[in-house]
């Protein structure tokens, strides 16, 4: 007797080879059968030549602590993902020095959010065993942030670390790796990692090795540096001899449009050198971060108090005023290759600024009679540094051939949105890969797609016995109608649930049905399997 079976699906097994017709059955949380299946199960549904399918990894967003706070995780659920990898671009919640947490707070609550509680934890394997006793509906693995272990170490002080706190960086990435953490990502956008050189990187990275772990990186600049920016984590990565994953590959800003092709022929040339380098890209034109990336590095100093402090300090305001106002050569000034016409306010913390949200800084600063970067320094100043942002910065020919491209896989890059407007990939990517990309565009076929969601990130990120349909694999199941299967999410209206996914199966137990969710809570803290060399 089988706890369930699929009956009269398409499968698409997730290997890349064409679909075929079958049933899936399930026992105990794993597929045990695929084929014809006459057996008898507890529960028989017809899926009526949907698609069957393994569950969508998004295998990059930022839900880190919002899988606490909303654990069954109903966003992602709907999309048809059953897996979430977390601790991206260099942010994350641990480890956490209760002597620095406000520097750590302050630090990633635009992109992670914020909570209403205490965090109960120091390290990141505390934090992991904390998301594993939350219980959520669907799977979660972690990497250890490099700007969460900067900041515990030495704050946001712009210089190289010494020795000895290279050496307390390495002890704290260890104990991530050791609990399971599939790698370090690094976020060199973003103070402190800006601060931080190739060099210092690569020593770090000398812990990874050991431990088989990922090296994943949002890179120094994706404007005007873009190519640069792949050369240097392509050379910290050869340094280590570690792999490398580059994440959410852009070209952004109007002059370096087509550069998205010349840093694939970059990772290109790496891989012909036997490097292992592999990237991911969401399906839209559009990102999201937080407002605070627009500033020069230096007046990040310090956090986000002592920039709230320079823009209230006359020289200093002018000197900003100065440097955004032209391009420059050490950091991507996004607001001269992007413009304030194209930077959207999707959230702000106040009450009395929420009117703004979903209008440009130049719409804003239009409403007040500010010029734009005063305006910005001013609502900046207002909402505590707490600003999130997106950007109409790519084309849309760059962004198909990056989802095109054989060793690119497809995520999110969703961020916390408790509040404002979001960006529309938080509710949309999964389905809108099949929508646009595969039968729209036919940038890609429906098996392409579903590797590109499924086996790879499984295979990239280490996430175990998941991602395939083949017998003792983890049940994670998604059925969706690839002729009807649609996002909803605009970027006017972002809260909107897809359309055309029937089912989502998380280890063996049906989590979604027909939109429902099931209230199951079957998902588990995945820990990487390292194959330790000492």
């Amino acid at each position: 007797m089988l706890d369930l079976i699929l009956k009269n699906g398409k499968i698409v097994d997730g290997s890349g080879n064409p679909w075929y017709n079958g049933d899936v059955g399930v026992k105990d949380g794993l597929i045990v059968a695929i084929g014809r299946i006459d057996q008898e199960a507890e529960r028989v549904i017809d899926v009526e030549r949907k698609v069957i399918s393994p569950g969508f990894i998004d295998g990059h967003c930022h839900s880190d602590l919002m899988i606490i706070d909303h654990p069954h995780s109903e966003i992602k659920l709907q999309q048809g993902v059953t897996t979430e990898v977390v601790g991206n671009c260099g942010l994350a919640p641990a480890p956490f020095v209760r002597e620095k947490a406000n520097l750590l707070q302050t630090y990633v609550q635009p992109v992670l959010g914020s909570t209403t509680w205490e965090w109960p934890w120091e390290t990141v394997g505390q934090y992991m065993d904390f998301v594993g006793r939350s219980n959520p509906s669907e799977h979660i693995a972690t990497y250890v942030a490099h700007g969460a272990l900067r900041i515990a170490v030495m704050g946001f002080e712009n210089r190289p670390a010494s020795k000895d706190e290279i050496e307390r960086m390495k002890s704290l990435l260890e104990e991530g790796l050791r609990a399971g953490a599939i790698g370090l990502s690094i976020g060199l956008l973003y103070a402190p990692g800006s601060y931080t050189s190739r060099e210092e990187l690569a020593e770090l990275c000398s812990v990874l090795p050991k431990y088989n772990g990922l090296l994943s990186t949002h890179i120094r600049g994706e404007g005007n540096n873009l190519l640069p920016s792949v050369a240097e984590v392509i050379w910290i990565a050869e340094q280590a001899g570690i792999s490398l994953h580059i994440s959410h590959l852009k070209a952004a800003g109007r002059a370096n449009w087509g550069k998205a092709l010349d840093a694939l022929e970059l990772v290109e040339a790496a891989r012909a050198r036997g490097m292992d380098v592999t990237v991911d890209v969401y399906p839209y034109a559009a990102g999201s971060t937080t407002l605070t990336t627009v500033l020069p590095p230096w007046v990040l100093e310090g956090g986000i108090e002592a920039t709230l402090e320079a823009f209230r300090n006359k020289a200093l305001r002018t000197r900003i005023k100065e440097e955004l106002s032209h391009e420059q050569e050490t950091w991507d000034n996004l607001v001269c290759s992007t413009g304030w016409s194209s930077i959207i306010i999707s959230s702000m913390q106040t009450e009395a600024n929420k009117s703004y949200e979903g209008k440009s800084i130049a719409e804003v600063a239009e409403l007040r009679s500010q010029h734009p970067i005063d305006c910005m320094m001013d609502l900046l100043l207002e909402e505590n540094g707490q600003i999130a942002i997106v950007y109409f910065h790519m084309s849309d020919d760059d962004v198909k051939q990056v989802i095109g491209y054989e060793k690119s896989l497809i995520a999110s890059d969703s961020l916390n949105c408790e509040i404002g407007k979001p960006h529309p990939r938080t509710y949309g990517t999964f389905p809108r890969v099949f929508a646009k990309y595969v039968r729209e565009d036919k940038v890609l076929s429906l098996e392409q797609a579903v590797r590109k969601l499924t086996s790879f990130p499984v295979q990239r990120f280490k996430l175990g016995k998941r991602g395939l349909l083949v017998p003792g694999y983890i049940a994670d199941i998604t059925v969706f109608d690839p002729a009807v299967i649609q996002d909803t999410a605009t970027f006017e209206e972002p809260r909107q649930y897809p359309s055309g996914i029937s089912k989502v199966i998380v280890a063996g137990k049906l989590t979604l049905e027909n939109g429902t969710h099931t209230h199951k809570r079957e998902g588990q803290l995945i820990r990487a399997q390292h194959c330790c060399t000492h």
